[in-house]
């Protein structure tokens, strides 16, 4: 009875994945279930090019693989905010997590150097930089907290300041100002150095926060803001380019280390292929947002920072971060972006 059901087994097998896997998966692939099952998740918006990238990434490793790794892909916060998330992909309740450097900042403080206030002027100053010694820095970081960085870091964009009730356009408009940051230490200083009201809170609560005017405003890369919808909320984008923050792939250890190496190579490198990808995306949307978003209601207010920039010297905010971060990890940062204060 078992070899004259096994064929219809196979067709099933055949017929539900032809769609999704090439000839060459759907033939090695076995008949019963995957070697690995592994949960990839995220907490970007939906319309986040991430998600795309990261989703076919997902795919293309299960049809190399020939089936032998199945891979639950869950964005859009699915699974639990990006703290949750945090916490679940330390447990290996999650195995891999797409997440900014400012909240992992929150477990890993030394992934934060990526994120100082009006470092970096452009994304050619922070590719060199976080694929060379910042990109170490954050390496390092992270094993020490117990996780992996698994691929080349992806854009979470340089970030400007959106707004309901007025502009930003200079540090006195920030004077009791009250904006969203995420949960990162270093966000929240900042702004509060520049005499707002930084409120830490997750991006999958941060479009009803905006609703409610629990704060007035927020801050994060077009590409965000309008996968967000945020323009719903929101009136005023200030292009303040005030901080770069990567996203990165973290893994579970275990979970990773529990892999034989040929998977362990294919994953890499299809999870590198896609944060490059994404890097391009998103240079590729901003080219055209400003003018999307504004059709959509935004006025946006092109921005000095040196004012911004030299109010943060006064307050010391540089100071202090040189001495958390240490000598050698601000002269990697340095090196790449320029003096700070």
């Amino acid at each position: 009875m078992h070899s004259s059901r096994r064929p219809a087994l196979t067709r099933r097998i055949v017929l539900g994945g032809a769609a999704a896997l090439p000839l060459v998966a759907i033939r090695t692939k076995p008949a019963d279930a995957a070697q690995f099952t592994l949960k990839v998740a995220t907490g970007q918006s939906l319309g986040q090019p991430i998600n795309t990238r990261l989703g076919a990434a997902c795919k293309r490793i299960e049809a190399t693989t020939g089936g032998r790794v199945k891979i639950g892909f869950f964005p859009a916060s699915q699974l639990g905010s990006d703290t949750d998330l945090l916490t679940q992909v330390r447990s290996g309740g999650v195995d891999f997590l797409n997440i900014a450097a400012s909240v992992t900042s929150t477990v890993a403080p030394a992934i934060g150097i990526a994120n100082v206030g009006f470092a970096f002027k452009s994304y050619d100053q922070v590719w060199p930089a976080i694929d060379g010694a910042l990109g170490k820095v954050s390496r390092a970081a992270v094993a020490k907290s117990g996780m992996l960085i698994v691929s080349r870091a992806g854009n979470n964009e340089l970030r400007q300041i959106s707004s309901f009730s007025k502009p930003i356009v200079t540090p006195a408009d920030l004077k009791g100002y009250r904006i969203r940051v995420p949960v990162s230490p270093i966000f929240t200083s900042m702004f509060t150095t520049l005499g707002a009201n930084p409120t830490s809170i997750n991006f999958n609560e941060l479009y009803s926060a905006l609703q409610t005017h629990l704060v007035d405003g927020q801050e994060n890369g077009l590409v965000t803001i309008d996968a967000g919808k945020l323009y719903e909320v929101q009136k005023y984008v200030s292009m303040t380019n005030h901080i770069w923050d990567p996203f990165w792939l973290l893994g579970n250890p275990r979970s990773f280390n529990s892999l034989p190496d040929d998977i362990k190579t294919v994953m890499v490198k299809e999870f590198d292929a896609a944060y490059l990808g994404q890097r391009e995306d998103v240079v590729t949307m901003e080219k055209t947002l400003r003018q999307t978003l504004t059709s959509k209601g935004l006025t946006f207010h092109d921005v000095d920072s040196a004012p911004f920039k030299a109010a943060l010297a006064n307050g010391g905010y540089y100071k202090d971060w040189k001495a958390k971060f240490g000598a050698a990890d601000w002269k990697a940062l340095e090196e790449a972006a320029g003096g700070l204060g």
